[in-house]
């Protein structure tokens, strides 16, 4: 039996990549996932998958940007599994390309970039507290390195992850007191969106690896999942934090 049987989650922007990760790796260890994304093809392929390996899986179509759509999600994997004991707000409504000097951002872009950045986030942690509020829990935000370092050409990405960092610390502290811990995790990982940048710009891809001490991007599965694992278990004691799965690009002091 896994460490999670039992358990509920709920991953956003699980179709692929770092989202599809966490929620292979979440079900290996027991948990019924719910896996919502903005295309319902991508994330039925994950459910699909799980569900051939012995998991429970739901699909649910789901833009992050939309409020109604997030309660609804929530919802929909409260009525198949139960209420959610985890949530992984992965989903970056958008925000995420470069190539944007700071004394260029527009509104447009910054607007866009914090709806589907920290406001989502609020949106799925708000939809799942009235279940944690009674029986604990635990929240797992994203953040980003750009953010946290001040990667040029990235500024209303790197703001909007920043906040995201910002509203997990107020969330620590205002939900502690019902067992909910609300952490960040900036990965660096070989997802699909890392290998496009890697094509557009080998040469920038080639300077972001020399940074990395231990050399590679991590692997979604198998370096970047486990922490999401850790949370929900041997790390209940932790909460407000910002985890660095990283390499050791980016050192906090």
């Amino acid at each position: 039996m896994g460490r999670l049987a039992g358990k509920v989650a709920i991953i956003t922007g699980a179709g692929q990549g770092i989202g599809r990760g966490i929620a292979r790796r979440l079900a290996d260890e027991g948990a019924a996932v719910v896996l919502a994304g903005r295309t319902l093809e991508k994330v039925s392929t994950v459910a699909r998958e799980i569900e051939e390996a012995g998991g429970s899986a739901l699909a649910v179509e789901c833009d992050v940007n939309v409020r109604a759509q997030v309660d609804e999600m929530v919802a929909n994997g409260v009525g198949r599994f139960g209420p959610p004991d985890i949530l992984v707000n992965n989903a970056q409504g958008g925000g995420g390309g470069g190539g944007c000097p700071l004394d260029s951002v527009t509104d447009e872009q910054l607007y866009t970039a914090f709806q589907g950045g920290p406001v989502a986030t609020l949106y799925g942690m708000q939809a799942c507290l009235p279940y944690m509020r009674e029986r604990g829990g635990t929240m797992v935000n994203m953040g980003s390195s750009t953010g946290v370092m001040g990667d040029p050409g990235f500024s209303p990405y790197g703001m909007a992850k920043e906040a995201i960092r910002g509203l997990t610390k107020h969330a620590a502290r205002e939900w502690g007191r019902f067992g909910i811990t609300v952490n960040v995790l900036c990965p660096a990982a070989a997802s699909e969106g890392a290998r496009r940048f890697e094509k557009e710009a080998p040469r920038r891809w080639e300077a972001i690896i020399k940074q990395i001490p231990l050399g590679y991007m991590g692997d979604p599965d198998d370096d970047i999942a486990p922490a999401v694992v850790a949370l929900a278990t041997d790390l209940r004691y932790l909460t407000g934090a910002t985890l660095m799965l990283d390499g050791g690009r980016c050192l906090l002091r």
